[in-house]
């Protein structure tokens, strides 16, 4: 019997990485990144797609690859601390292609598939996704878009029997936040935060549910809270 599909952006991330090694034990896994040099190692058997998330062609190309498919992770974010004083359109645009479009864009592509396995697809939010994060307006909104459009996709694809799950970690070792710390001064602690491994486990708890079931959302927060966000 084949092993199902799954594809996963962000690949060359901490999250992103995690998720594709965990999801390989079990599934023929797509890993999404932009350079090469952040997928080396991978295991044997997953497949390497190197490119632009905001660019079309890049995730025609995926698609065809990938075809049916009965996982879809959406990892990749961007998420420089950015308040509206300080923010350009430059800014915005890369943030909302990154963390808005390019995951609904590769989604829609991927839909009649995942219509027809029945399929599974996660958003990696945020705390940001719900809650104000000061001093950065750009990302708080990029995610609040984010989980607003995993909300309207569950209903919408109800009839199909699709799973929509918005997963939300708190803080998480990963490149993305010790930049974030580095550009704002603050001391970094990597053994507060969560590991990423603990959120590919979140993320196989879901793919894992019974046929019964759907998450629709679901928390991941350090065992000691650093913030609310």
């Amino acid at each position: 019997m084949s092993q199902p599909i799954a594809v996963v952006t962000g690949a060359g991330g901490g999250m992103g990485r995690a998720i594709v090694l965990d999801l390989s034990r079990t599934h023929q896994v797509h890993a999404l990144a932009r350079r090469p040099e952040s997928v080396a190692g991978l295991p044997e058997g997953v497949v390497v797609h190197l490119g632009d998330l905001r660019d079309p062609d890049f995730l025609d190309q995926v698609a065809a690859a990938a075809g049916e498919v009965d996982v879809l992770v959406n990892a990749a974010a961007i998420g420089d601390p950015i308040s509206l004083a300080d923010a350009r359109l430059d800014d915005w645009t890369a943030q909302l292609a990154t963390n808005v479009i390019a995951p609904a864009e590769l989604t829609r592509r991927l839909l009649p598939g995942l219509r027809a396995r029945q399929g599974t697809v996660v958003f990696i939010g945020s705390g940001a996704g719900t809650r104000p994060v000061p001093g950065s307006a750009v990302y708080t909104a990029s995610k609040h878009a984010l989980r607003g459009l995993a909300d309207v996709l569950r209903i919408d694809e109800a009839p199909h029997r699709l799973r929509v799950v918005t997963i939300a970690p708190g803080q998480t070792d990963t490149p993305m936040l010790r930049s974030g710390h580095a550009t704002t001064g603050r001391e970094y602690t990597p053994e507060r935060y969560l590991r990423p491994e603990s959120v590919a486990r979140a993320v196989r708890h879901v793919v894992d549910a019974p046929a019964d079931v759907q998450i629709t959302d679901m928390a991941v927060r350090p065992r000691v809270e650093i913030n609310r966000l």
